[in-house]
């Protein structure tokens, strides 16, 4: 998985975007390890974006990543969304600003 992660990231680092594109995007048919593989190459670009991605060690980051993805994996093959993780953050929002209102 490390080796994996590193030869994604170096992908990345050395031909751009547009090439990892094609490896960052999947649909809900493709198997459970190209929507993996998909997921990392995102979260693992996203990190590398935000400045995050080498802020642990290959091995901590590489867990993180694949826990997160599997997280979401896990959630879009039970049915919820994103936008239900929204709708279930809008409601905590508005009972916090119900309870401070008090």
């Amino acid at each position: 998985m490390k080796k994996t992660l590193f030869c994604l990231l170096a992908l990345f680092v050395l031909s751009g975007c547009e090439t990892v594109s094609k490896y960052s995007t999947a649909n809900a048919g493709d198997s459970v390890k190209t929507r993996m593989r998909a997921c990392l190459v995102s979260e693992a670009t996203a990190k590398f974006q935000a400045g995050t991605l080498f802020s642990k060690g290959i091995s901590a980051m590489s867990d993180e990543l694949v826990s997160t993805c599997m997280q979401k994996l896990a959630l879009q093959s039970a049915g919820i969304s994103q936008e239900s993780q929204s709708t279930a953050a809008t409601i905590i929002q508005n009972l916090q600003n119900f309870g401070t209102a008090q």
